[in-house]
């Protein structure tokens, strides 16, 4: 199987994070990843390279809850950047509130909601709908 060129993880939970890539690694998911710790940190990064378009990721994991610029905040600016390759955004978060489920709805950019913590098998089944694409 394929795998997906650059992933990155949104997220301040250290131990999250850990979790993520090690999941990642152990479902052959990607070649390599990026990881910010909150939506100003992903933005100031990802920006440059959308921009001259380098190597942007592929897939973004985001959680909503965050320091200094949460996920919300962080996709409003995102959407504004113009890239020229399609980015999938998922949703990563421990909030099972249905205000945060329906407020995901309203982005076109994201493509789902996922609960916390994050599985091999979901990483599986988002690995195959990207390589479909």
């Amino acid at each position: 199987m394929n795998k997906i060129d650059v992933a990155c993880i949104i997220d301040d939970d250290p131990i999250f994070v850990f979790g993520a890539k090690r999941m990642m690694e152990l479902s052959d998911f990607c070649k390599s990843f990026m990881v910010f710790k909150n939506g100003q940190e992903a933005l100031n990064n990802l920006k440059p390279i959308m921009i001259a378009g380098e190597d942007v990721p592929d897939i973004i994991l985001l959680d909503i809850n965050m320091p200094i610029m949460d996920g919300w905040e962080f996709l409003d600016e995102f959407v504004k950047i113009e890239s020229h390759k399609l980015i999938t955004i998922y949703i990563v978060s421990s909030s099972i509130d249905p205000v945060d489920l329906n407020r995901a709805k309203r982005y076109k950019t994201i493509s789902n909601y996922i609960i916390k913590p994050i599985s091999t098998d979901t990483l599986k089944e988002i690995l195959q709908l990207e390589l479909e694409k």
